[in-house]
């Protein structure tokens, strides 16, 4: 049995529906904000900005709580 299931409630999704994950999010905010502004010249500089950013994006959580504040994803918010 799990420890919290009453705190649980399952949502189901349609199986291909982008805008309501939100780890859809994130990639557009990497997409926007980790390769919009410097472009990569090579696949090095691509990964090298890539993992640069999601760590810095992993010592922010408030930053990544606001892609739970979407109206479209606010079904996985934690209540």
């Amino acid at each position: 049995m799990l420890a919290h299931a009453e705190q649980i409630e399952l949502q189901f999704l349609p199986g291909y529906a982008p805008e309501l994950n939100p780890t859809e999010l994130l990639n557009q905010d990497v997409k926007t904000n980790a390769l919009g502004r410097r472009r990569p010249h090579t696949q090095s500089e691509l990964i090298g900005d890539t993992r640069s950013y999601l760590r810095s994006r992993q010592r922010t959580p408030r930053i990544v709580a606001r892609y739970f504040e979407e109206k479209q994803v606010s079904y996985a918010k934690a209540v």
